[in-house]
């Protein structure tokens, strides 16, 4: 009895650990990603589509030689300023923790590229977010460009997590059983 208990309790745990982890974004695929789009407001688009939380990140890949991400703030999102940068990057393979719930607001760094679409905002929720709520739609411009539009991350938000919970719930009512 005592290692039916020891058996569930270590599934338990491991199960949650499996489950709770943040999830890993990629902007487009694995592959260079931080670039101008094919229409203005792809990478909005695409992160419309992806639900956000705490802990999550999100991977930009391009070229370093030709390319960079600033964190900006929202006046600056909409003029594409980067004249008061909250952080810059330019190592090719960014990789950003979201760390607290709100916007985020991020611009191509290099000259005309985000007056061009290359910008993005993502809407980090909290953990207590409404899930049937949408994240509002930020402004799209017209224009016309040659790269592919942005695909869909590799990870959708939540299926795991509610699962997760789903599984961890069954596993605790199986404990208390035994």
């Amino acid at each position: 009895m005592d290692l039916c208990k020891v058996i569930l309790l270590t599934l338990a745990l491991v199960h949650f650990m499996i489950f709770s982890e943040a999830r890993e974004f990629h902007v487009v695929d694995d592959k260079a990603s931080w670039q101008i789009p094919a229409s203005p407001g792809a990478y909005d688009k695409w992160a419309q589509k992806n639900r956000f939380l705490i802990g999550d990140s999100i991977v930009f890949k391009y070229d370093k030689k030709l390319d960079s991400l600033v964190k900006v703030s929202e006046a600056d999102y909409k003029t594409c300023s980067r004249s008061h940068p909250i952080k810059s990057y330019n190592d090719g393979n960014t990789k950003i923790t979201l760390e607290k719930s709100g916007p985020v607001f991020l611009i191509s760094g290099a000259d005309g590229h985000c007056e061009k679409g290359q910008k993005v905002e993502i809407r980090v929720l909290s953990a207590n977010h409404h899930h049937g709520a949408a994240a509002p739609s930020p402004s799209v411009r017209n224009g016309s460009h040659h790269a592919p539009a942005p695909a869909p991350a590799h990870h959708s938000g939540g299926e795991m997590l509610r699962a997760g919970v789903f599984i961890g719930a069954v596993m605790a009512i199986m404990f208390a059983l035994v």
